[in-house]
Formats: C-alpha cells, sequence, structure tokens
C-alpha cells in the first residue's frame, strides 16, 4: 500500500492508464506475499488449525465423559446414603421388636456392611461385622461354620485399612475355627490351613508384622513345624487330594527356604552355644605382705570361654544343616508325588514339575554356602 501512496502522488504527473496498471499489480504483489492478508492460509497453517481442532474436540469429549461420571458416582452416594439411613432404620425397628441378639440381625449387619464397603467406610463396615459375629457366637456357640464368611469378611476390610496385626489374629481365629469343625484329612480344613499358611509366607515376605529379625526367624519356624504337623497328619490318608498335598508341600518348602536363607545370612554370634560363654579361673601371684615377706596369692576370675564361638559357630551349622535337609525331604516327596500319582492333569503335572526345578535351584544354592560343613 505503501507503493500504491507513493505513485498516486499528485507531485508526479502520470498518466491515468499507468497509475491503474500499477495500482493492479501492486494488488497481486501484495496478495502473494501476504496470503493471510487477502484471506487465504497456508497449507501448514491448515493443518495445525485441524491438529489444534482435534485436540480441543478431545479435551472437550473427555471432559464430558469425567463430568458424566462424576455425576452418575455422586447420584450413586446419593442412592446409597439414602438406603443406608433406611437399613439403620430398619435395624433398630427390628431391634426393638425382636432383641438384640435376634439371629434376623445377622444378614442385616452384613448387608448394612457391604453399603458401608461400597462407599469406602471400612471402619464402619468392620464394626457392622462384628456385630454380626458377636450374634452369631451368641447363637451358634462358639466354633460354628457360619462365622467364617463373616471372617473372611472382615480379614478383606482390616486389608484395605492395612491393619495387619488384626488381619493376623483373624486369621489365627479362622483356623482356630476351622481345626475344631473338621477333621485333618478334611478338605475344607486343608483348604484354612493352606491360607493360614500363605497369610504367614506373605508376613515373612514383607514384613507386614514389623519384626525384628528374631521375631521373623521365630515366626518361619513355628510356620515349618506348622506344615510338619499339618503333613504328618494326612501323611498315610487316601483321602487327601493330591493338589492339596502338593500345596502344603510346597508352603513348608516356602518356610523352610526362608528360614535356611535367614541362618546363612545370619553372624554366628547371635546363636546360642553349647559350652559355657564364660569360665572361672584361678589367677596367682606373689606379693609381699606387711612384714616384707613373700606370699602367694590367688584370685578365681571369670573369663571368656574358648570354645564358646565354636560352639557358636557349630549351632548355626546345625541349624543350616536342619533346614537344608528338610528341603531335601520335600524335594524328595513333591518328586514321589510327581512320579506315583495318576490323578493329576497334564497341567497340575507341569505345575508341580516347575515347583521341583525352582525348589532344586534355590536348594543347591543353599548347600553351596553350606560350604561342605562336616556334622
Amino acid at each position: 500500500m505503501q507503493i500504491i501512496s507513493r505513485f498516486n502522488c499528485p507531485d508526479l504527473n502520470l498518466p491515468r492508464w499507468y497509475l491503474a496498471g500499477l495500482l493492479a499489480w501492486s494488488a497481486v504483489a501484495v496478495a502473494q506475499v501476504e496470503p493471510t492478508a487477502a484471506g487465504l492460509e497456508s497449507p501448514a497453517a491448515a493443518i495445525g488449525t485441524e491438529e489444534e481442532q482435534a485436540a480441543a474436540a478431545a479435551a472437550r469429549a473427555k471432559a464430558a465423559r469425567e463430568a458424566e461420571e462424576a455425576a452418575r458416582q455422586e447420584a450413586r452416594i446419593r442412592e446409597l446414603t439414602l438406603e443406608l439411613s433406611q437399613r439403620q432404620q430398619a435395624i433398630t425397628d427390628l431391634q426393638s421388636a425382636q432383641g438384640v441378639y435376634d439371629p434376623a440381625l445377622i444378614e442385616a449387619h452384613d448387608d448394612i456392611a457391604r453399603l458401608y464397603i461400597e462407599l469406602e467406610d471400612y471402619g464402619s463396615a468392620a464394626q457392622s461385622l462384628n456385630e454380626a459375629l458377636q450374634i452369631i457366637r451368641i447363637n451358634t456357640g462358639l466354633y460354628s461354620e457360619q462365622q467364617r464368611p463373616l471372617i473372611d469378611q472382615l480379614i478383606d476390610n482390616h486389608a484395605r485399612m492395612e491393619q495387619w496385626i488384626e488381619v493376623d489374629d483373624l486369621v489365627h481365629l479362622d483356623h482356630h475355627i476351622s481345626s475344631r469343625l473338621y477333621a485333618p484329612v478334611d478338605s475344607q480344613y486343608l483348604d484354612a490351613a493352606e491360607d493360614y499358611g500363605e497369610w504367614k509366607l506373605r508376613v515373612l515376605r514383607e514384613n507386614l508384622l514389623q519384626l525384628n529379625s528374631r521375631g521373623l526367624m521365630n515366626t518361619a519356624e513355628d510356620l515349618s513345624s506348622f506344615y510338619g504337623r499339618v503333613l504328618m497328619n494326612i501323611e498315610f490318608s487316601e483321602e487327601v487330594e493330591p493338589e492339596n498335598l502338593v500345596s502344603l508341600l510346597n508352603g513348608k518348602s516356602r518356610a523352610d527356604m526362608a528360614l535356611a536363607r535367614n541362618i546363612a545370612n545370619t553372624p554366628y554370634t547371635y546363636f546360642q552355644g553349647t559350652a559355657n560363654r564364660y569360665v572361672t579361673q584361678q589367677r596367682c601371684q606373689n606379693r609381699r605382705n606387711a612384714a616384707g615377706q613373700l606370699v602367694r596369692q590367688c584370685v578365681k576370675v571369670q573369663v571368656e570361654n574358648p570354645r564358646y564361638r565354636q560352639s557358636q559357630q557349630e549351632a548355626k551349622r546345625l541349624a543350616l544343616y536342619r533346614y537344608t535337609n528338610e528341603i531335601d525331604r520335600t524335594l524328595e516327596r513333591l518328586r514321589m508325588l510327581q512320579d506315583g500319582s495318576n490323578s493329576l492333569t497334564a497341567a497340575q503335572r507341569a505345575d508341580l514339575e516347575t515347583q521341583i526345578t525352582q525348589l532344586q535351584m534355590e536348594a543347591s544354592s543353599l548347600h553351596r554356602r553350606r560350604g561342605g560343613f562336616r556334622f
């Protein structure tokens, strides 16, 4: 436009036809130099615009979905809150009409606990489940099968709150009730025993109870003994399914493996030696008395027994030997099951082969750490 203004200047005496042609040429040049100013867009600008529009459309769609989900959740919460209020009133009415220990209250408390769980109010859910459990005990006794489903729900609920001590207590309770209700070879007891063992193995693996090294070792020793008792009770029974036996043997091997590793990594000074830690020795020396005469004076002193450290090393060797031998025996029993059981499916046999291979590798590593100890 500056070019047009310049040649439109009155001081220049140019013909009109020249000025008209110059104006037309200027318009074409400006359009070519500044396509956007002429109402056109370059290809790159058009692509950028399309991408921005697509991104904006995706953002709007996402925001709409999130708003829809938030509205749905809010509506569900209102619905649950209303239902919760109605059920609480129903429990109050039932207690007034039938008493606070009426069996019908068991299901009522169970239902209201499920509502609390959906609302993520796990503390209130635990309280309702405990109310139901108390009513069951009053109506059916301390050892009744009806308690076990509620105990399972309480375990899950306390696990959500990461209240591991409460979970541990409940797992012990479930196993204790199962041991009173079922025979040692009953599949329901064996399932409960497997659940107990799996929980204790998780305690060892993740240290959920915040135990020190001594506490972890005691837990592993107790678990190994537990598996040993269960296996001894079912050893000669034909009622036990092979998969139950495999699961229990696998659990015992893991407990013994945890113990063996712990022992191998623990300094021998932490072990209780069999020899006395201190011994009494008599030490004598010649001294002059008040009269200037030489006399022999003796005193008894306690000194560290040099055999005590040797007995500590021996205690560590024996402990490691004990549990590596337990692992070897478990391996042998698993191989016997693999070779002698005809009821295992192909998938179960493949799983058993994998377990044996893995256990053999870990056992070999422990044997190498034993380093050719002599016993």
